[in-house]
């Protein structure tokens, strides 16, 4: 049976359709040029309209503030370098890139990641190849151009179909792209986005960068089992009799860490612990500057909670170069640094993109329609403020819809937090739950969507094994795991609140804080 034919029409006309609407889309850093483009010529015309809303922040009437008059252009252009170079997301995505680039250009994230599957018992190579694929977020892409391959290699080694391989790999590594618990850089990146969508309606409101750390750690544990579950019981049954018709010399395979590989591991993880020990030792101490004026930990004052960036910088970096000098892959520092200009290089487009987000984000809020937009839009919702498991599954469903055309993370959340944050927090929801929606209806679609970026490698990585593989093959295979993924995950989110679990540090469900 050629892999083709495992796809019924309706679900290929289905996807050619999305395809093609997607297509039609602009590049992510033109949209939000589009965006901005709106913002200011709709504060030009609502400027002249006369609102009853009343503002929270100062009491009186909303006002729409013109951006294109005169003080509004001079306004903008003066503040245009500022207004990036201060935006949340930047720097600290940036800094954790630094230490993770030394990391990754050692060579210490993909042996520790081979080393790990290396060991793996038969029977528990599904979870595993699940496991490590979320573990590899840490890394941001790296899971994609590392983990996805190797979850074909590893299978095929075991005597079962590679294909099931790639796709547990692949749902672990996207389908659960917000469930993890290792801190990554994706959490400052959609945290600055949040806390910048929320201090529309409060200026001086924080967001801690792991305000969804314990909500995204149990979600791991779900998205493993039910991954499990899905390759073994569903994915792998369906396509067992699919051919495997790859060129037998290309065809890869398995082989054992190198000596001096296991050595910088070895050495690398043994590094790596103890700085986690010297760092909970520092933290029984009061006398240590780790805390706050009142000797609080969890408090955004202290400097441990302003410090969790460059301690994830610090704990990729650390291991990073104990590994490239035990291992030989390092020859001088010239090559640390080497692996953070690499690392630097991939963060060109999303400079780009960040810098038009930013834009945006000073102009909506600037004018006043993001404050204007949350409380209309909270007028139109209090019918529902009885029921905010009712807003949070619709933004669930919302942004997984939106996510089939737009795979930016940072792109979507940059365009749908100064909307969903701000007005939830006017119906008494807290940004942390708004942004732990988001989470789950971004990751879950993510899978299916031939216009996530590295799809088509995905698709290119199958074809080793299953010449005939195409678009359509693989978003059938990936199916179960989206539907599974958005419906169990979003049920897990509103049991996980119902019970009032914490979502993670200093975070809350309600707004204000209760």
């Amino acid at each position: 049976m050629a892999a083709e034919d495992t796809l019924n029409t309706p679900q290929r006309g289905f996807l050619a359709a999305v395809e093609r609407i997607g297509n039609k889309l602009p590049d992510p850093a033109m949209l939000f040029i589009g965006l901005l483009g709106i913002v200011w010529l709709l504060s030009w015309l609502l400027s002249y309209v006369t609102y009853d809303v009343i503002d929270p922040r100062s009491g009186e009437p909303i006002v729409v503030i013109n951006q294109l008059s005169g003080t509004g252009i001079t306004a903008f252009l003066t503040g245009l370098v500022n207004n990036f170079v201060t935006f949340g997301p930047v720097g600290t995505v940036l800094v954790a890139m630094l230490g993770i680039g030394v990391a990754e250009h050692s060579g210490f994230i993909t042996t520790g990641i081979r080393a790990l599957l290396n060991v793996t018992a038969t029977r528990v190579l599904t979870p595993m190849v699940i496991l490590v694929g979320i573990v590899s977020h840490s890394a941001v892409d790296a899971g994609y151009v590392l983990v996805i391959p190797l979850g074909g290699v590893i299978f095929y080694a075991a005597g079962r179909h590679p294909l099931a391989g790639i796709a547990a790999a692949f749902a672990g590594v996207s389908g659960g792209f917000s469930a993890n618990f290792v801190p990554s850089a994706l959490d400052p990146l959609l945290q600055g986005l949040t806390q910048g969508g929320a201090q529309l309606l409060e200026p001086s409101i924080e967001i801690n960068t792991l305000n969804n750390y314990f909500f995204t750690t149990a979600s791991s544990l779900l998205i493993v089992g039910l991954g499990w579950w899905i390759t073994d019981r569903v994915v792998e049954p369906r396509i067992r009799n699919v051919a495997i018709d790859g060129d037998a010399e290309d065809l890869p395979e398995m082989h054992d860490l190198k000596d001096n590989e296991r050595k910088g591991l070895t050495s690398a993880l043994v590094a790596m612990g103890i700085g986690f020990i010297l760092l909970g030792l520092s933290l029984t101490f009061d006398w240590l500057p780790w805390r706050d004026a009142e000797g609080r930990l969890a408090s955004f004052t202290a400097p441990i909670m302003q410090s969790i960036v460059a301690l994830i910088f610090v704990f990729f970096l650390l291991p990073g170069i104990v590994f490239g000098y035990v291992s030989g892959s390092f020859k001088s520092t010239k090559d640390m640094i080497e692996g953070m200009t690499h690392a630097m290089h991939s963060m060109a487009y999303y400079l780009v993109i960040m810098f038009f987000i930013a834009q945006f984000v000073y102009a909506f809020g600037a004018s006043n329609l993001g404050t204007l937009l949350a409380l209309q839009g909270a007028e139109l919702l209090k019918s529902l403020d009885e029921w905010p498991s009712v807003l949070i599954v619709g933004i669930v469903l919302l942004t997984g819809f939106v996510n089939l055309f737009i795979g930016s993370a940072s792109g979507k959340w940059g365009m749908l937090a100064p909307i969903f944050v701000p007005m939830l927090m006017s119906l008494g929801i807290s940004p942390d739950l708004t942004q732990a929606a988001y989470r789950v209806g971004d990751s879950s679609t993510n899978i299916i969507t031939p216009l996530m970026p590295y799809f088509p490698l995905v698709v290119v990585y199958c074809q080793r094994y299953v010449k005939s593989t195409g678009i359509g093959t693989l978003a059938a295979m990936m199916l179960p795991y989206s539907i599974a993924f958005l419906v169990l995950w979003t049920i897990f989110l509103l049991v996980y609140y119902a019970i009032g679990f914490p979502l993670g540090i200093q975070a809350s469900y309600t707004y204000p804080p209760t």
